[in-house]
């Protein structure tokens, strides 16, 4: 098994980290330069920023709250919302993120990841998906887009597939069923990526307790752990979630 890392995730909205349950019912979890500060003392792996109302909203990434959370981060940043090209990614990356993560732009436009990969390098790239469960289709898994409010009929798996064959490094699964709700990632879901793709699986939406993140890394094959409520909230700390896993035998980061 392959060292897993720690992930919170800040998802941000009108400059503050909110934090729902199957992307809807939005409460306040903090500043999100205050929350990346703590959480890299705390002995987070990496870092994600995401502003979940860009794209709906129709604009562009807050560089002002990326600057200030680069500011502060002391372990790889990875920002997404609101970037629709090249130079919409330049931005977030001169801003001070390490890596950029598209979603409904990557999938409306394929050839999108291809040219972030081919001016940035793939290891700064990453797709997110959105899912929901659908049995009509192969994989039993749909794309969804516009921060997981509009269906694609898109098999999930074989897009994943598609992203990464055009230069993604990361892939980055949410499930919507799952999302906020603390009953466990989506292990069948993880498990399909894992299948269909050789680039890293993050596990993310659904962590409620450590055992979850053990289901994640153990059963789902996730390299990055991503989590939100229970770090956000103080459910889990992540010197006592990393403590637990390397005694069920996970490879943590240290």
């Amino acid at each position: 098994m392959k060292t897993v890392r720690i992930m919170p995730c800040l998802d941000v909205k009108d400059g503050r980290v909110v934090k729902g349950v199957h992307f809807v019912d939005l409460r306040d979890a903090g500043d999100p330069v205050e929350c990346a500060r703590a959480y890299c003392a705390e002995g987070a792996d990496e870092l994600a920023l995401l502003d979940i109302a860009a794209t709906v909203e129709n604009r562009k990434t807050m560089l002002d709250v990326v600057r200030r959370v680069a500011g502060v981060a002391t372990v790889p940043f990875t920002v997404g919302g609101g970037i629709a090209g090249v130079a919409d990614a330049e931005a977030v990356l001169e801003a001070g993120a390490d890596r950029v993560s598209v979603a409904t732009a990557a999938f409306l436009n394929p050839e999108l990841v291809e040219e972030l990969a081919r001016r940035f390098g793939s290891e700064r790239v990453v797709v997110a998906v959105d899912v929901d469960r659908n049995p009509a289709l192969p994989s039993g898994y749909e794309v969804y887009v516009a921060g997981g409010t509009r269906a694609t009929g898109r098999d999930a798996v074989e897009w994943a597939r598609e992203a990464e064959a055009r230069g993604a490094g990361i892939i980055l699964p949410t499930s919507k069923a799952c999302d906020g709700a603390k009953t466990g990632y989506d292990i069948p879901l993880l498990r399909a990526l894992k299948a269909a793709v050789r680039v890293p699986v993050v596990a993310s939406g659904g962590a409620g307790r450590p055992e979850h993140f053990l289901e994640a890394a153990r059963d789902g094959g996730a390299e990055i752990l991503l989590a939100a409520s229970v770090f956000h909230f103080g459910e889990i700390r992540i010197p006592a979630l990393k403590a637990y896993l390397a005694a069920q035998g996970v490879p943590v980061a240290r």
